[in-house]
């Protein structure tokens, strides 16, 4: 299948175009109105530096339901413990600086370029992308960062300084998607970290049909750290 080159009109081909692999695009630009653009239509970037920017649409594509994620018992005693405190959008430069730091299992370096890190910083001051962050004290422990539309939150990278803080981060985050109603984690691609807390694959048909149902609510814009809500 032929890889689209994107232009400056703001448009995407259909993501069932991509390749095998999930590719779709190359090109274009990181701008506000782009990445809003595809994460409505169920396409995210991933690069490395020196690459052109990617365009992607997996399929399978992995998500997690708010309400079905699973806490494992020895996760729920390290919670209950109440050694960390989670905040909401205080730091995210910071949570998107460590997940820039944080070492991979496979490759070296990083995907969030700096490229990267100035777009989705210009998403959290416009109300659209958000952190979740796992706090020791003074000291920022853990973390993940993603993009809010509509009633999906599209997951993009965590990291963890301790052991368990990125577990904690993503248990707080259904936690608070629940309370708001919302439909689905995008968790873009499968890992067996994500899998053993209730992640799970959909079809890309399936994962589209659900999108578009979710995207058509308003989105929460705007800092979420003055939401109330706790652990149950």
């Amino acid at each position: 299948m032929p890889i689209y080159q994107l232009t400056k009109k703001l448009i995407f081909p259909p993501p069932e175009l991509a390749d095998p692999d999930g590719l779709l695009a190359v090109g274009g630009d990181l701008s506000p109105k782009r990445l809003l653009l595809a994460y409505r239509m169920g396409i995210f970037p991933w690069f490395s530096a020196g690459e052109p920017i990617l365009w992607w649409s997996p399929d399978p594509r992995l998500v997690l339901e708010p309400s079905g994620i699973h806490i494992s018992k020895s996760l729920q005693k390290v919670i209950r413990q109440k050694k960390y405190e989670i905040r909401l959008d205080t730091a995210f430069p910071s949570v998107i600086e460590a997940c820039a730091a944080a070492p991979r299992k496979t490759g070296d370096g990083t995907w969030i370029t700096e490229e990267m890190k100035i777009a989705y910083i210009q998403l959290h001051e416009l109300g659209f992308a958000h952190s979740i962050e796992c706090w020791q004290g003074e000291d920022l422990v853990g973390g993940l960062y993603g993009v809010s539309i509509g009633r999906i939150f599209c997951g993009e990278s965590m990291f963890s300084r301790l052991p368990n803080t990125s577990k904690i981060s993503l248990v707080a985050l259904a936690v608070i998607l629940k309370s708001k109603d919302f439909h689905l984690i995008d968790c873009q691609l499968p890992t067996s970290h994500l899998m053993s807390m209730g992640a799970f694959e959909l079809k890309r048909a399936e994962f589209l049909e659900r999108l578009e149902k979710a995207v058509q609510y308003p989105s929460l814009t705007g800092k979420w750290s003055n939401w109330e809500w706790q652990f149950t």
